[in-house]
């Protein structure tokens, strides 16, 4: 399985910017995967995620702000990030796996990662 993250970049406080995760080679006919960010110093923490049943999850600090959403057809999930902050800069990783129920779960960790993806925030 590969995820390969992209659409990261610098961005003024207030801006917007869309990741995306291109998936291959994931056959499993049931899916977790989201989105997880780490800033320098700071443990990861689950951003947003949506699973094979269309359930979806999203954080409560960026909740009203970024939206997560898939293309099954081009197998590429997203996170359109809208009102960035500077608390918001991280490093931005996709994660996929068949525990569909996972979610933003805690505990528990994705089998599959992408490399991330930079996220930079100025106020």
């Amino acid at each position: 399985v590969q995820l390969v993250e992209s659409g990261g970049g610098s961005v003024q406080s207030g801006g917007s910017l869309r990741l995306s995760c291109a998936v291959s080679r994931y056959t499993a006919s049931t899916y977790s995967m989201g989105w997880f960010r780490q800033a320098p110093g700071q443990e990861r923490e689950g951003v947003a995620a949506i699973n094979s049943n269309g359930e979806r999850q999203v954080a409560d600090s960026v909740k009203g702000r970024f939206t997560i959403s898939q293309d099954n057809a081009k197998k590429t999930l997203y996170l359109q990030m809208n009102s960035l902050k500077s608390e918001d800069t991280a490093m931005y990783y996709c994660a996929a796996d068949s525990r569909w129920w996972l979610l933003l779960a805690s505990g528990p960790t994705y089998r599959y990662w992408g490399q991330g993806t930079q996220v930079t925030v100025s106020s």
